[in-house]
């Protein structure tokens, strides 16, 4: 059995756990938003046509905000088409996707969603086919109390109290050529800024999301991010970040190291913001928004023509996760934890259906998909303060990524609840791995749990007919002696120890 060990002390402080980590995404492509969270013919749907049996997984899967409407969707969306009374919403062609908008489901109702089910509302301007005026109108219409035009509107249309949201996304992906409205680092840059501003004149205490690159192997990454935050860096807060990842041609032990990518992303990232800072002697330090992360099967999606029909809410990009998908997911949550200290805002995309944690059936069940549970149990059990963990672990030579450690892990302490969790990947394909935990500084009393997912078929995923194929499950080879633990990871595994500590 191969060997690795790590020390967890209260003293490696990173940053606090930030709850806007587990945020997700809603855009309206495919399902993900119709017989997704909205279809009003559902058995379980309620008087609005939320689906209940969908706001109960949400609810389980510990979702703290959510991204809306978009996605590449957002670059072509008049919002105004989807608020007002519903037999008097234009149905559209939707060009991102080539798909038919009916408008069933827009802001007002949105909004209504996230409120009922204690969400952080996350919104996106369109600034591909539109720009300043449409951004501050969507504002006003969103968040003024009211006695104005478009805030009275809102009221009218039946949500008197604003829906205040608090985080706004200047536009998604605009480094992409594929995008509607897709522009240069210098037209976004000066575009982002001056909507920013506008929007800082209606609430300067906005948070505000710049498009950063739409991925690290774009030809213009990094010099986008610099260009748009020269620019824009007084008025906006934070930078994107998006990210998927894909096992190519078999290579499962490049896939399973693909956070090591994650972590080389935002680490330049960072060094490209906090080098504009230094240029332009600003005081504040950019954050990092990281609004679309996921494994995507991208190659699979791209192979497809889209023909020439316009179908409404197509089933598209409905990948089903199998357990080493599961296993990279939970390493890339594991990435995001590592950087709190930058990384304060993540959205998993999507939330339903499409490339998703949760898969329903028109009129039929709803059901957990593998990845599912890596990110239900770190959004439980993740708190107080992330602890930087430096395993020493076996190494393995990678096609894509060269040398990787075989662990990796990052653990979080929260003293006033007494409790710490550990959250660890074995990418071996095919070897167990011993790990000794040295916790002699957390005085650790006992191990209140240890849940390892993992599956002998690597490729074993969640199906309607069998929704708990893939699951969480005790892992019984645990245990702690004179502040030591010794726990032994299978191969292709993700797992989280929850420790009970005595209380601050």
């Amino acid at each position: 059995m191969l060997h690795a060990s790590m020390t967890i002390d209260p003293a490696f402080r990173v940053a606090p756990v930030h709850r806007r980590t587990f945020g997700s995404f809603v855009e309206h492509m495919g399902r993900c938003v119709y017989t997704g969270i909205y279809e009003p013919d559902h058995p379980s749907a309620d008087a609005d046509g939320f689906r209940a049996d969908v706001a109960e997984l949400v609810r389980e899967l510990g979702v703290t905000t959510v991204r809306y409407p978009g996605g590449n969707f957002v670059s072509g969306y008049r919002w105004e088409d989807g608020v007002g009374p519903k037999d008097q919403r234009p149905v559209r062609r939707e060009l991102a996707w080539h798909s038919t908008e009916t408008n069933q489901f827009g802001l007002d109702e949105f909004a209504a969603w996230t409120r009922r089910l204690g969400i952080e509302p996350m919104m996106a301007v369109n600034l591909g086919t539109r720009g300043l005026q449409e951004a501050v109108d969507l504002l006003e219409y969103a968040n003024h109390p009211g006695g104005t035009a478009l805030s009275d509107r809102r009221a009218a249309n039946g949500s008197p109290q604003p829906h205040g949201i608090r985080m706004w996304c200047l536009g998604n992906e605009m480094d992409g050529p594929w995008q509607i409205g897709h522009k240069t680092a210098h037209e976004y840059g000066r575009l982002a800024a001056e909507v920013a501003r506008a929007m800082r004149m209606s609430d300067p205490d906005l948070e505000l999301v710049a498009c950063g690159s739409s991925g690290s192997t774009m030809p213009t990454f990094g010099a986008w991010e610099a260009e748009v935050l020269e620019q824009a860096y007084d008025y906006v807060d934070y930078i994107s970040l998006h990210a998927y990842y894909e096992e190519h041609d078999g290579d499962l032990a490049s896939f399973l190291a693909s956070s090591t990518d994650m972590d080389h992303f935002i680490e330049s990232v960072v060094a490209t913001a906090d080098a504009v800072r230094a240029k332009l002697g600003a005081k504040k330090r950019i954050q990092l928004s990281f609004d679309e992360w996921n494994v995507w099967y991208q190659s699979h999606h791209h192979a497809k023509d889209p023909g020439t029909e316009w179908p409404v809410a197509p089933r598209v990009i409905e990948d089903r996760y199998h357990l080493a998908d599961a296993v990279v997911f939970g390493s890339l949550l594991i990435s995001l934890l590592r950087h709190s200290d930058r990384v304060t805002a993540a959205s998993l995309a999507q939330l339903v259906n499409v490339i998703a944690p949760i898969m329903t059936e028109p009129g039929g069940p709803a059901w957990r998909q593998t990845t599912f549970h890596p990110f239900a149990l770190t959004a439980a059990n993740a708190a107080g303060t992330v602890l930087r963990v430096e395993p020493q672990s076996p190494v393995r030579e990678t096609a894509r990524y060269g040398e990787v450690p075989l662990v990796d892990a990052v653990a979080t302490h929260d003293p006033d609840n007494g409790e710490a969790a550990v959250f660890l990947v074995n990418r071996a394909t095919d070897e167990h791995v011993s790990v000794d935990v040295d916790l002699r500084g957390l005085e650790a009393d006992r191990i209140a749990s240890c849940r390892t997912l993992h599956d002998d078929d690597v490729y074993a995923a969640n199906t309607r007919e069998r929704p708990d194929r893939v699951v969480p499950r005790e892992n019984k080879d645990v245990r702690l002696e004179d502040g030591r633990l010794g726990v032994v990871l299978p191969p292709v595994s993700w797992t989280v120890l929850k420790l009970a500590l005595p209380r601050a």
